[in-house]
């Protein structure tokens, strides 16, 4: 095992109300997505209220953890410690191959249908906004492949949106985004994400944790980009918010077609208007001794 090494991840949601609230079922995606090079060792997940847990998977082969609860509280908080094993040296990630496929993208006639749920965009009244966003780029025709225009377009949002954290529910449309100039993780990668979907171009929503500086110092949060499908190599990440490809610090929980698919913690409450009171996330990484 000396090609291998652990991570721990540190993950806590809480939610204040100002009396108590009845809480109905929540959604919560948070155990990462295990593959040839991540494994999870151990997951324990902590709750208040006290709630009864079931696991299941989605469609699009996230494992969902679904809380439900026994009681009202004045307080929500969902506390996650996992600790993961990476399949490499922490010295020597691995460096994953690019795609030569050229623009258009050819898709195997047997994945078409499948990927026409990631093709089809989410905005459709967007439309407009998106195409004269589209209409700045470089005409994907003229890159030495789809996958060079990809990372163009992540370093074109990255240039163009600054990196506003916001702590409401749900995501910007592409148009809130370009007019407002700036946006969060999760904003920024749905505007790829729509952005190439309209080029024919394959893409999700992931949602995770992101290995920086700022979750090694216990005040990280959550992280979203996009992935685009290419032709015999598969999905591939591209972080608008670094506009970067994705590497071995990107740990996926979830992946989806929409934005709300893979919201870390989906829920709602019974109370009075105004009862919730404040919200706080934190991620928080670190390397265990094994």
């Amino acid at each position: 095992m000396s090609d291998s090494h652990l991570l721990r991840i540190i993950h806590r949601t809480y939610y204040q109300y100002a009396q108590p609230v009845t809480f109905e079922m929540h959604r919560l995606v948070i155990r990462p997505r295990e593959g040839h090079d991540l494994r999870v060792e151990q997951l324990n997940l902590s709750i208040t209220p006290a709630a009864d847990v079931t696991w299941a998977w989605d469609i699009f082969g996230n494992l969902i953890a679904y809380a439900h609860f026994r009681e009202p509280g004045t307080e929500l908080k969902f506390d996650v410690d996992v600790v993961v094993r990476r399949f490499f040296s922490p010295d020597a990630p691995p460096l994953k191959p690019h795609s030569p496929s050229l623009y258009p993208l050819e898709y195997d006639p047997l994945e078409q249908a499948i990927l026409k749920g990631y093709m089809t965009p989410v905005f459709t009244e967007e439309t407009a906004a998106v195409h004269e966003w589209i209409g700045t780029l470089p005409n994907p025709g003229g890159f030495p492949s789809a996958e060079a225009f990809v990372l163009q377009v992540a370093e074109a949002i990255h240039q163009k949106i600054g990196y506003k954290r916001r702590e409401q529910k749900g995501v910007q449309t592409p148009g809130t985004t370009l007019s407002l100039g700036s946006g969060s993780c999760r904003d920024v990668a749905t505007l790829m994400m729509e952005t190439l979907r309209h080029l024919g171009i394959a893409a999700r929503f992931a949602s995770g944790y992101l290995d920086c500086p700022a979750t090694r110092a216990a005040r990280g949060s959550t992280h979203a980009w996009a992935e685009v499908y290419f032709p015999q190599l598969g999905w591939r990440g591209f972080d608008p918010t670094t506009g970067k490809r994705c590497e071995h610090r990107h740990i996926v929980t979830g992946t989806s077609h929409h934005p709300r698919g893979v919201m870390p913690v989906t829920g709602r409450y019974f109370g009075p208007s105004g009862a919730c009171l404040s919200m706080e996330v934190g991620v928080e990484f670190s390397t265990p001794e094994g």
